[in-house]
């Protein structure tokens, strides 16, 4: 089932109006990534797990600053329930430009330890979810779209205790150059970002102020990431100006090796 949390909108503008869809659109990176995509004058459905508030706070930004939104909650590896999303925008606004999946889980353990009810969980939301929002796009997207998932800069650290969340974004990362290709001729990017450690809730769960002042001191810029910064890139990639960089893999990580 996929519910809607609907802001007060402007009038209907024209129908070339460019319209992202964004899952795990109402926190952390993916809330930059809604906000920033707003500001550049795209219509936002604003995807949610199940945080209402954390939804219909975004939207309000978004609508504030002069933007279109809308919020839809849905499970990003329910096929039938992105697939309505997808109804969803394309009845608001007319359809599709880009698709971003923030959606994502985390879980540290080592290996060795690790709950494999937890790593089921961690491997339905971070593999299947990608994969289904991945089809919806790839079915979806109008010429000249955009999708973007998202990875992460572990995958070239292999800090220990990532071992189910690492195995996840691989799977993310395989993906993102065959779906490139598969899209030869509809004029479609597609293109994954690996953020380094950036400073979301999810990222600074259960981690000590002296584990995140190692992680930042890592980093040649000597400072955490923050959704914005994440979000610059993702808005490059769904933008016409960069429309040229396809089936790549991209480390935002401030120069984390």
């Amino acid at each position: 089932m996929v519910e809607g949390v609907t802001m007060n909108q402007p009038p209907r503008e024209r129908a070339t109006e460019r319209v992202a869809v964004v899952t795990g659109g109402s926190r952390g990176i993916g809330r930059a990534v809604s906000r920033k995509l707003g500001r550049q004058g795209l219509a936002v459905v604003v995807s949610y797990a199940g945080d209402d508030a954390a939804a219909e706070k975004t939207v309000a930004e978004i609508v504030a600053a002069g933007g279109r939104a809308i919020g839809v909650k849905a499970d990003v590896a329910d096929e039938n329930a992105v697939s309505a999303l997808f109804d969803r925008a394309e009845r608001e606004f007319g359809g599709v430009d880009a698709v971003v999946n923030a959606a994502g889980r985390l879980a540290l353990s080592p290996i060795a330890d690790l709950d494999l009810a937890v790593l089921d969980a961690v491997h339905r939301t971070n593999i299947r979810g990608t994969f289904v929002v991945a089809q919806q796009a790839a079915r979806r997207l109008r010429p000249g779209g955009s999708f973007v998932a998202f990875s992460t800069s572990v995958v070239g650290t292999q800090f220990p205790g990532y071992g189910a969340y690492v195995a996840s974004k691989g799977a993310v990362e395989s993906i993102t150059l065959i779906l490139a290709r598969e899209l030869r001729g509809r004029d479609i990017t597609v293109n994954t970002v690996a953020p380094g450690p950036t400073a979301t809730d999810l990222f600074l769960d259960g981690k000590t102020p002296e584990q995140i002042d190692q992680l930042a001191t890592a980093v040649p810029l000597e400072r955490l990431g923050t959704p914005e910064d994440i979000a610059e890139v993702v808005a490059f990639l769904t933008s016409p100006e960069g429309h040229w960089v396809n089936g790549q893999i991209l480390r935002a990580n401030g120069g984390l090796v």
